[in-house]
């Protein structure tokens, strides 16, 4: 279940208030303290390839994107 759509028991669980209760306890999503989920892109929201080098906090594909705006140069 996604952090998104946890809610969506709830127009059944209305008329069981209890039921609701123990439902919200055990299945609301928790806070991530570590891992993968921790950091997303600023820009596109994409948890894979982070750059966080410098406090950029982008994945490699907006990077690669924005780069020359952000003053970055390529060299060959």
């Amino acid at each position: 279940m996604t952090t998104s759509n946890w809610k969506k028991a709830f127009t059944q669980l209305d008329e069981k208030p209890d039921v609701k209760r123990k439902y919200i306890k055990h299945n609301s999503p928790k806070k991530r303290a570590h891992g993968i989920a921790t950091r997303s892109c600023k820009l596109c929201g994409s948890h894979r390839a982070m750059i966080s080098k410098y406090g950029l906090n982008v994945c490699r594909k907006c990077f690669r994107q924005y780069a020359l705006d952000l003053g970055f140069k390529q060299y060959r």
